[in-house]
């Protein structure tokens, strides 16, 4: 077991934190190996499997991410756009693949990741699950087809602790049908409507969010013309598919050279 890859999980408290352990732990091809947690957190020197409400598994929580990283190969990053930008550099330091599904992240926050990646594996992607990443392509092919005659808004729903919207699947399907489109989403989005708006702009691409309950996630690429519509929807029902997704992204990075890549390129889409 011990020539499987190692890997670290950060934020180990949170809800993706712990579906990840959950998900490396129960896993055949990787061994956990770290779990790190902010200073200050409850869990920091505590057993993991313990502090989950298990049995003890020997894995210590720890606040020190150079510590835990020294003995990886791979770190998974659920956390939030400053920590990740922390993680980047130590990972860098390490050699490690770095898996982000940190969302919120603006272009100072991305930038920032491009120093690291020419030391390191990053795998960044809005939405780690193979159906989000065929909506995706989907979404860039029926843009191609249509032109801005056809608004474009893409709807998503998620949980009432999610901090951050649009959420960042949104914007990379939004980025999906900007690219079919041939144009800058920046130039073109249109979010956060209240009040008298106005009209709609031609060729917008829009955003809606919803928040409630206990929602996975679920995204709607509404593409609405004169007297018809298209809509193309994924639905998660088990955060599960995120964290195999990220575990999958971890394990396809062993043999990378340093760069950036997506979970396109891990799926080979």
């Amino acid at each position: 077991m011990s020539d499987l890859p190692g890997i670290v999980i950060t934020g180990a408290s949170g809800r993706m934190g712990q579906m990840l352990i959950r998900t490396v732990s129960e896993s055949d091809k990787a061994r956990l190996v770290g779990a790190v947690e902010r200073t200050g957190h409850d869990w920091v020197g505590q057993d993991l499997g313990e502090a989950m409400g298990g049995a003890p598994n020997g894995v210590i929580v720890t606040d020190d991410p150079l510590e835990a990283f020294s003995g990886a190969q791979a770190v998974i990053d659920f956390t939030a756009p400053a920590a990740t930008r922390e993680f980047a550099k130590i990972a860098a330091q390490a050699r490690l693949t770095h898996v982000i599904g940190t969302t919120g992240m603006d272009d100072d926050d991305i930038a920032a990741l491009k120093p690291c990646a020419r030391h390191a594996v990053i795998v960044r992607a809005g939405n780690m699950s193979l159906g989000v990443n065929l909506l995706t392509q989907l979404t860039k092919k029926v843009a191609q087809a249509l032109d801005a005659d056809w608004d474009i808004e893409v709807i998503e729903a998620h949980h009432n602790k999610k901090v951050d919207a649009p959420s960042g699947t949104a914007l990379m399907l939004g980025e999906a049908a900007a690219e079919g489109r041939g144009v800058s989403l920046e130039d073109n989005r249109e979010s956060g409507r209240d009040g008298i708006t106005g009209a709609r702009k031609h060729g917008a691409i829009g955003f809606s969010a919803i928040r409630g309950g206990d929602i996975v996630g679920e995204h709607d690429v509404l593409f609405a013309g004169m007297g018809e519509r298209i809509i193309l929807r994924h639905v998660a029902t088990d955060r599960a598919i995120f964290a195999r997704g990220a575990l999958k992204a971890a394990l396809w990075g062993q043999d990378k050279r340093p760069g950036e890549y997506d979970m396109l390129d891990v799926l080979g889409l």
